[in-house]
């Protein structure tokens, strides 16, 4: 109860605060045991959403649909403007006169890690500077991003991931396109996407 009298001794509450505050709200009632079991999912609706916007916490389960990629963990990272995955091996090329891009997409954890490859649209090329300062030019490709019940168009950078933990970096821009707000004190707050079928031939077994 601590807690709770300190989120709200503030002169304002943030989002970010009432959603800290459900999470609160659900650890006492399942600690206390005040809810029955079969009760606490439907609690646990109210973390998901919060006005129009779509609850997310700081790690969350992805898929790219149009790529042919399910199961991929994210790392939400708001301090980032720009959304980055794991690729190699990327080939330029053109396909009925647009530019398009060919590579690799390494996938899944460093100690099972899986590979696929891919084809997407090139939106264009970048210079990016990582946070040792070091600029690196790298490809941008548009492809379609699950999470939880939305999905939506996201612009990524193509980069060498390999010696991060998560493979998939989404950052501020794709956030904001899809009406999310993040509450930095939980993870994976959203299910694992429903793969959908693609329409579209961009991933490459």
């Amino acid at each position: 109860m601590r807690a709770f009298r300190r989120l709200l001794q503030g002169p304002e509450i943030r989002a970010v605060d009432i959603c800290r505050l459900l999470t609160l709200i659900l650890r006492e009632y399942r600690e206390s045991g005040l809810v029955w079991a079969e009760r606490l999912p439907r609690l646990s609706i109210f973390l998901k959403t919060f006005d129009h916007l779509t609850v997310v916490g700081l790690r969350e389960w992805v898929a790219l649909p149009d790529l042919g990629v399910a199961g991929l963990r994210a790392k939400i990272d708001t301090g980032a403007s720009t959304s980055s995955l794991h690729a190699t091996d990327i080939e330029p090329f053109e396909r009925d006169g647009e530019k398009w891009v060919r590579f690799t997409a390494h996938l899944g954890t460093v100690v099972q890690l899986r590979h696929r490859r891919c084809e997407a649209p090139l939106v264009t090329r970048k210079t990016i500077k990582s946070s040792n300062g070091h600029a690196q030019v790298r490809y941008v490709i548009s492809t379609t991003l699950a999470l939880g019940d939305r999905v939506w168009p996201v612009e990524f950078t193509l980069a060498c991931r390999k010696s991060m933990r998560y493979r998939l970096l989404l950052g501020s821009k794709a956030l904001i396109d899809g009406q999310l707000v993040v509450n930095p004190g939980i993870k994976y707050v959203q299910d694992k996407p429903v793969f959908p079928v693609s329409t579209s031939s961009t991933g490459v077994a």
